[in-house]
């Protein structure tokens, strides 16, 4: 390895250390590089996977990502978080996953299934959820839209941890490489997980024990499903940072919270075998994604909240308000701090520190917003992670992965710019950048131009021709 003046790496020693194959306790992925989950509202209202869906995933997987992490795959329909988003709650729904993991297999990516469940973090729950109160650990609803909710029963949780058992086996039968559940940013077992948001008095609150017990159980349905050997990771909040918006909110989990419950589900060499490190208990969060929140964009595309909960009319009302606009900006940009990059790679040392002395095995994958080689190699090098998560700059760059074997990571004016744009817009439109000024031409009308045919692109070539 060389080193080079002021502690920086050649490029060269850079990609060794991203190109390097990832080898888990059941899995091994030819690259450090993951594609974490984003949001995109392109398949079937009824939950069934969309022509769309294949030809975005096959362009990840054709840029060069080593792994895709699936944007949320709903357990049951209770659980969606948007509409439109495939779920894996039926067997009939394990064909199209199929042929999922078959499109980004050809290119030599795997393919993990974030299994999840929105509580009460349920943006557009659709029809069949208008007139129910969304399962929760709690009774209080969400502080951020006012999502109505209502705490489970011990039945209701029996059945959830069912429901996600049956969506890892239907997973590990369409021939996916493995499973992870989203414990994090808010949804249902950040819902049980977190001090800032669980108020039972059952066996499910209380200590962080009680608080880890119903992802312990779902846990140990899973391995009792799909075996020891099918590849299972949990996605998890470092810190919980529950009072961004409201200081007097409970600030949630502490990194010393996370750890207890990461030993936890270690279970005796029986639970997970991955850790993916993120931050935040709602979303969106200053933390997650991190980077800006347009009020523009706010104003344009929260309408469609405003039927999702008590809260989205006041804060719409914020959002357009010229002097409460610019106060959420300032709040937000606060909030997140001035690290982007790398923004959660000391809550996943922290945390792979202590849990590697108990079991070497374990990995860990830390997810913020990298897109550059030096980043991304730091990380790695200073055994903070051993592989970094992406999405947004992913979106900006399909073939992110390649630029980065070629240089440091997208030239000037090619970057994600952390806009967040891709975000707002999916509560309406199509997934895709919409930072106009990362496209080519002359003019606005000229770049928005080439802008929208880019966007539209992923829905080529069409089913039916």
């Amino acid at each position: 390895m060389t080193q080079v003046k002021d502690g920086a790496f050649l490029h060269e020693d850079n990609v060794k250390e991203i190109f390097a194959s990832l080898k888990f306790r059941h899995l091994e992925v030819k690259n450090r590089l993951f594609r974490s989950n984003l949001s995109g509202m392109f398949d079937e209202y009824n939950g069934y996977g969309g022509h769309t869906r294949l030809n975005w995933e096959e362009k990840f997987a054709k840029g060069g990502i080593g792994c895709i992490i699936s944007s949320y795959t709903p357990v049951a329909v209770r659980g969606r978080i948007l509409i439109r988003y495939a779920m894996i709650d039926h067997d009939d729904k394990i064909p199209f996953w199929s042929e999922v993991g078959k499109r980004v297999h050809a290119y030599g990516c795997h393919f993990i299934m974030q299994l999840s469940h929105s509580g009460r973090q349920q943006d557009m729950g659709g029809v069949e959820n208008l007139y129910r109160k969304a399962l929760s650990s709690t009774s209080q609803k969400d502080y951020f839209h006012g999502i109505l909710a209502q705490a489970m029963t011990a039945g209701e949780i029996r059945q959830t941890v069912e429901q996600f058992a049956q969506g890892a086996r239907r997973a590990k039968e369409a021939g996916l490489d493995g499973v992870e559940l989203h414990g994090a940013n808010g949804y249902l077992i950040t819902q049980f997980l977190s001090s800032g948001i669980n108020d039972r008095t059952d066996d499910y609150g209380g200590s962080v024990e009680n608080r880890a017990r119903f992802v312990l159980e779902i846990v140990r349905a899973i391995r009792k499903e799909v075996g020891p050997d099918f590849h299972l990771q949990m996605k998890i909040n470092g810190v919980d940072h529950n009072g961004w918006l409201y200081p007097w909110k409970k600030k949630g989990n502490t990194l010393e919270d996370t750890l207890t419950i990461c030993k936890l589900l270690l279970d005796d060499g029986k639970g997970v075998d991955a850790f993916h490190i993120s931050s935040g208990s709602t979303f969106p969060h200053p933390r997650n994604p991190p980077g800006d929140i347009s009020v523009q964009n706010l104003r344009r595309w929260y309408g469609g909240m405003l039927n999702s909960g008590v809260r989205a009319r006041f804060n719409f009302a914020i959002f357009n308000n010229p002097v409460g606009g610019p106060l959420f900006n300032w709040l937000w940009r606060l909030r997140r701090g001035s690290v982007i990059e790398g923004i959660n790679a000391s809550y996943s040392k922290y945390l792979r520190d202590a849990i590697t002395q108990i079991d070497p095995s374990i990995r860990f994958i830390c997810t913020g917003g990298f897109q550059h080689a030096n980043e991304i190699a730091k990380v790695i090098r200073s055994h903070a992670c051993d592989g970094v998560s992406m999405a947004r700059p992913l979106i900006a760059n399909n073939d992110l992965p390649k630029i980065l074997r070629e240089a440091n990571g997208p030239i000037k004016g090619k970057e994600c710019t952390y806009c967040n744009k891709c975000l707002l817009n999916d509560l309406a439109n199509p997934l895709g950048c919409y930072e106009v000024s990362r496209y080519p031409g002359d003019t606005f009308d000229e770049k928005w131009d080439n802008m929208i045919e880019e966007v539209m692109s992923v829905f080529q070539p069409p089913l039916f021709r």
